[in-house]
């Protein structure tokens, strides 16, 4: 078989990122590294989802987050300013 015979697979940068998005699962470690929850490191992200404080997944055993347990958890924990009173 030649190179010309088959067509290269698509790459990563091909795909739309809403869609990929939508389906993707990330690691505790992922999750602190790229900053998408306000831990500072993957233990304590751990802990707190043993302990299911923080929404998350349980893949075959391993917890991973999916966009909507993202969005979930940054809505739980935002601060709602308060109105002054006059």
């Amino acid at each position: 078989m030649t190179a010309k015979a088959t067509p290269p697979p698509p790459t990563a940068a091909a795909l739309p990122l809403e869609d990929e998005a939508e389906f993707r699962r990330w690691t505790p470690e992922e999750v602190i590294d790229l900053q998408l929850l306000p831990y500072r490191s993957a233990r304590v992200l751990k802990e707190k989802c043993y302990r299911r404080e923080v929404y998350h997944h349980l893949d075959g055993g391993r917890i991973t987050f999916t966009v909507e347990d993202l969005r979930k958890e940054n809505e739980r924990t935002a601060v709602v300013p308060f109105a002054k009173t006059a």
